[in-house]
């Protein structure tokens, strides 16, 4: 293959592997599957495709909802069973932020609630709120019709609306503030002060740091308060579970604010929280090393501020 095709591949990919990313929460996944484009790219008669960029987002979409309707995946993603891969604010995968729609499709929160959706519903989702294609374009990369199109972005509105948490968009500044004040209420041992700052539907989920063999669940503010109080108690086993006695530092992760326990240079876990009026609404927890791959990598290149916790 030429250079010239090679360049031409080459300035869609980081546009391709932030849509892979929305339709498949995982960046390894997402890599994947533009690598895979890659080689369909080198394989096609080129000079028959009049939109490169066009017939790229269509193979990357499919490969995609191929490996989303696969026995595996559907097995993996069972009944929600699945976080989604956290990404550091900056991360070229995350793609588009210049709208609401465009930040709120790729928060965890969302990702999370795409599950929900038909591998159909997803595609049409991302494809017109992160990237603002029009329906007609929509009903060509998936194969439906222009009507089907519509309904499918419509039902997908509706239902991740109807079960998200938060009350729209928060400043970043007072939603740090929030975390901070939160991170100190669950270290200081008073547990009226966490349930003080929870929302009365409040969620958590965890991964259980990969060592639970499915997620791990809590409901009400109380029991979210306890195991909020439970998890930030350092004792022994936790640090040789880190490798370490971690430092916590507040960052973005996913465009939502986050807590990240990191152990010499390495991320250990991170907490997303999505905050709405003033509150916590919900908790993601999330510390399987396997999840962590790219988070780590680009906290390696990252700056941080000061850690909120120096030693733990």
């Amino acid at each position: 293959m030429d250079s010239a095709a090679i360049d031409r591949f080459e300035a869609s990919r980081s546009r391709l592997a932030s849509l892979a990313y929305r339709l498949l929460g995982s960046a390894a996944d997402a890599e994947d599957a533009v690598q895979d484009a890659f080689l369909r790219w080198q394989t096609a008669d080129r000079e028959r495709i009049e939109v490169p960029e066009a017939w790229l987002t269509k193979v990357v979409t499919n490969l995609c909802l191929d490996r989303l309707r696969s026995a595996q995946a559907r097995h993996e993603r069972a009944a929600g069973d699945w976080l989604p891969e956290p990404l550091l604010e900056g991360d070229p995968m995350l793609g588009p932020a210049d709208t609401f729609e465009q930040r709120e499709s790729v928060s965890l929160a969302v990702l999370t609630l795409m599950e929900r959706l038909s591998p159909v519903e997803r595609a049409a989702y991302v494809l017109r709120e992160a990237f603002s294609y029009p329906h007609a374009e929509i009903a060509g990369i998936l194969g439906i019709t222009e009507s089907a199109s519509q309904q499918h972005v419509h039902r997908a509105r509706r239902r991740v609306a109807a079960e998200r948490r938060g009350g729209g968009e928060v400043d970043p500044a007072s939603a740090r503030r929030i975390v901070e004040e939160f991170l100190d209420a669950a270290v200081s041992g008073r547990t009226e002060r966490l349930v003080a700052m929870l929302t009365a539907d409040v969620i958590a989920v965890s991964d259980g740091a990969g060592l639970a063999r499915r997620l791990l669940r809590y409901k009400t503010r109380e029991r979210v308060a306890s195991y909020v109080r439970a998890g930030f108690k350092p004792t022994p086993a936790k640090r040789r579970l880190a490798g370490g006695s971690p430092a916590f530092h507040i960052a973005l992760v996913n465009g939502s604010p986050a807590v990240v326990a990191v152990v010499d240079d390495r991320v250990v876990g991170a907490v997303a929280f999505e905050v709405s009026d003033g509150k916590v609404a919900s908790l993601r927890g999330i510390a399987a090393a396997d999840r962590l791959a790219r988070l780590n990598e680009a906290w390696r290149q990252h700056e941080p501020d000061a850690p909120v916790i120096n030693a733990w």
